[in-house]
């Protein structure tokens, strides 16, 4: 599927896993409401900066499933995932995706909320 030349898989035929983003930490620690809203208002937003919006719905859903579910959802979307964690990815049109960390996972100074 796709451009000529463009795939999912590496070089060597292999499809590239996902995996959880590396341990991050925010500037300043923030609560559970706050990194929720933070999230909201960048799904809010992505598509305003290009790409198509059925992508940016997929992504969405793969940044807040398990790994094994998020994996199935980028191979039948046709995103070609550049970065592992999800932090870059592609669809079948060359269009980038870009993914903050805070939307994939907690950082580790997170505060619980009560």
């Amino acid at each position: 599927m796709g451009c000529a030349g463009s795939s999912q898989s590496k070089p060597d035929g292999a499809v590239k896993k996902i995996r959880k983003p590396k341990p991050w930490k925010h500037p300043q620690p923030i609560t559970k409401t706050q990194l929720t809203q933070l999230r909201d208002e960048f799904w809010d937003t992505a598509p305003h900066y290009g790409g198509r919006k059925e992508i940016w719905d997929a992504l969405r859903a793969a940044a807040e499933a398990d790994l094994t579910l998020a994996q199935a959802i980028v191979d039948s979307a046709g995103v070609i995932v550049q970065s592992s964690d999800l932090t870059v990815c592609y669809d079948e049109r060359g269009a980038k995706y870009e993914l903050p960390k805070y939307v994939l996972s907690e950082p580790t100074n997170l505060i619980r909320d009560s």
